[in-house]
């Protein structure tokens, strides 16, 4: 019995190698590019900030280094396209595996559902996914299964350039995200393994007036689950039938890591 395992899952990992090399799965990169110049999440003045992406050149193959081209970089666990990790919210913050250097490895790689709603984000930059949306979105779609990542899409990376994308004003941010009851639905009925959005949180921008404050940072983390923010080019995935690979930077002890988000994809004429 062992040995046919063997032998499936070389199998497997040669059909998958196979399909990539032959464009009948298709690597899509989900993840912006971290540069000095990516906004980072601005909290009210008494609260400690979020530093952004700095670079400094140590040499490129000059007196300096003649031979090699490197740099030194400093940056918030938060910056950029990145992970939370249950232990970067109060409510997760005595769980085991809590931190990125103790991740279960099974739980950065696994099947990905889209929820499309980026009309509705259009319309409205303080709309509100409900679970009322995502059971809509299952009788059309079928169930989110257990052990899947959820990506809420809304096209809001495509603000990144624009003030819109912080979205900014007098009494806070303003941009979409989840309600309480979709997040305790998701974490709670479908088991998932962690939810990710576009914007600069997985929270909305005015998300600190909802109940519980933060409901995705409360409620995700609390419970164990995961967090994506900043990701991108999520109108390239299905709404289903993806793999995501997410898995953060072994910081140890670390809340969360900036990372490289992947999604194998089946091309439009394997699906």
């Amino acid at each position: 019995m062992k040995e046919t395992t063997t032998m499936n899952g070389d199998a497997l990992l040669s059909a998958l190698a196979s399909g990539i090399r032959g464009g009948g799965v298709r690597v899509v990169d989900l993840t912006h590019t971290l540069a000095p110049d990516f906004p980072v999440m601005v909290l009210p003045p008494e609260f400690g900030q979020c530093q952004p992406f700095r670079m400094e050149e140590v040499s490129r193959y000059d007196a300096r280094g003649p031979g090699w081209y490197w740099n030194t970089i400093t940056m918030s666990e938060h910056a950029g396209t990145h992970f939370d990790a249950p232990a970067h919210w109060i409510s997760g913050r005595n769980l085991p595996a809590g931190t990125v250097d103790d991740l279960p490895l099974d739980r950065l790689v696994a099947p990905v559902v889209v929820l499309d709603y980026s009309a509705e984000s259009a319309a409205d930059e303080d709309f509100l996914l409900t679970r009322a949306h995502l059971e809509a979105w299952e009788e059309k779609n079928g169930a989110i299964e257990a052990g899947s990542w959820v990506l809420f899409r809304t096209d809001w990376s495509k603000h990144l350039g624009s003030d819109k994308y912080l979205n900014l004003r007098a009494d806070g941010a303003h941009s979409p995200g989840p309600a309480a009851d979709a997040i305790e639905f998701l974490v709670k009925e479908r088991d998932i393994i962690g939810f990710g959005t576009e914007t600069i949180g997985t929270d909305a921008g005015q998300g600190s007036h909802l109940e519980p404050p933060y409901p995705a940072h409360f409620i995700l983390h609390g419970n164990g689950r995961y967090g994506l923010q900043c990701l991108a080019g999520l109108d390239q995935l299905p709404a289903r039938g993806a793999i995501l690979f997410a898995a953060p930077l072994k910081i140890r002890h670390g809340s969360g890591s900036p990372l490289r988000v992947l999604a194998l994809v089946p091309a439009p004429d394997v699906v």
